[in-house]
């Protein structure tokens, strides 16, 4: 068992029952002339976490525990895009038209593929969502359930959108949620940080928020107790 000095109060890490969510780290959202930027955004926010990020895999990864990833994609013939989604943005460059890396947040395509510095391994669960939440529409709730999960990290993009919505899903299906701060990010850098406080708020009603390195160092603290197998992919 690891504390993580955390906000708004000190969390104990339960290695044998934790997981981390890596959330939507797609080139379609941090590389020029993926659909994040078509939205007239700075992709260089997202971009900058990038080197927290991979450090916060590579510790789960060698304490054994479960890293999975997300992607926010569609279908080809976009059966899962409402219109009320997919008619958003400029006209040219929305969900499942024709992108500078391929057609834009359609399973597949180079573009809803995650940025290699971040690329899954062997035995990582990759969980394509078609909502801003993993949990809808996909098989995550089950994959935690056969782990036994109770506590699940997060990090990602965009802290206000699909990880805040992620969270909020975990949160109400009784999992204890902690966000790594600095491994997560957001266009708009206040959003980020009104994101986390509306999380943390009232005695983390949704969660708890802390720095890479504190994570880091419970993880070092529980690196030597049994951790749950990695599943195989299947979700």
């Amino acid at each position: 068992m690891g504390r993580i000095p955390a906000r708004p109060f000190d969390l104990d890490l339960d290695p044998g029952r934790t997981a981390l969510i890596v959330i939507d780290m797609q080139r379609d959202f941090l590389e020029p002339g993926g659909f994040g930027e078509s939205l007239g955004n700075d992709v260089t926010h997202l971009q900058a976490i990038v080197p927290a990020t991979q450090r916060l895999i590579a510790g789960f990864r060698s304490a054994g525990l479960p890293v999975i990833h997300t992607r926010e994609c569609h279908q080809p013939n976009l059966s899962d895009c409402p219109p009320a989604k997919r008619l958003r943005g400029a006209p040219g460059l929305r969900i499942g038209d024709d992108g500078p890396m391929g057609r834009i947040l359609i399973a597949g395509e180079p573009g809803a593929e995650i940025v290699p510095d971040l690329s899954p391994i062997q035995g990582e669960l990759v969980v394509d969502k078609p909502g801003k939440g993993a949990f809808y529409a996909t098989g995550l709730g089950e994959h935690l359930a056969r782990l036994g999960i109770s506590q699940l990290a997060f990090a990602g993009v965009t802290t206000e959108v699909c990880v805040q919505t992620t969270m909020r899903e975990a949160n109400d299906r009784g999992f204890e949620c902690l966000i790594a701060e600095d491994a997560t990010a957001s266009y708009f850098p206040d959003f980020k940080k009104a994101a986390i406080d509306m999380m943390t708020a009232q005695g983390a009603i949704v969660g708890w928020a802390a720095p890479v390195d504190a994570i880091l160092e419970a993880l070092g603290e529980t690196s030597r107790e049994t951790a749950v197998p990695l599943a195989p992919e299947g979700v």
